[in-house]
């Protein structure tokens, strides 16, 4: 029986990324994926610089971190030091990919402070580990080092948590 699980429970533990460390580089061109406005997506060219929040979603989950959308339209984030990214797992979804094309348009055009970036072949999931038909947050500092991993719907304590990490690495 243990032999058996050893190679899944390793497997399972490469898959997360580990915190305070640069996450492997990850490119999204072409059929893999790419930014709202065409423009291929780098993570080691986007995350740095800035303290940086990422949104990975599947688009049938969107609205399940609204509060922690709000709480950070509340905090006025000085957008020379803070960036957020939002990127859609659009292979987790049945809608189809124009449908979601069209909205992220609009969006990056109502939003232009956030990048939306097309993930069209679940790479973040296979390559970093995140989970698929969910909501994942991550926090990078200005070195592009993760500082905070969360799936799922975020409670109030955890908001809080993400608010006061980003006002330590500013």
């Amino acid at each position: 029986m243990i032999p058996i699980l050893l190679p899944l429970l390793l497997a399972l533990s490469a898959a997360a990324l580990p915190l305070h460390q640069v996450p492997p580089t990850i490119t999204l061109e072409g059929e893999r994926g790419e930014t709202a406005n065409g423009k291929p997506w780098i993570s080691a060219q986007t995350l740095q610089g800035k303290v940086y929040i990422l949104f990975y979603v599947d688009p049938d989950k969107k609205d399940l971190n609204n509060n922690l959308s709000e709480a950070l339209k509340r905090q006025k984030f000085d957008h020379n030091r803070y960036g957020s990214v939002a990127i859609v797992n659009m292979a987790a979804t049945w809608m189809p990919n124009f449908a979601i094309e069209a909205k992220l348009k609009k969006k990056q055009e109502l939003y232009p402070d956030t990048l939306y970036v097309k993930d069209k072949q679940k790479v973040l999931v296979k390559e970093w580990g995140l989970a698929d038909d969910n909501s994942d947050i991550l926090l990078f500092d200005k070195e592009g080092k993760l500082i905070y991993f969360y799936e799922g719907k975020l409670n109030e304590k955890e908001i809080a948590k993400v608010i006061k990490l980003i006002e330590e690495h500013l």
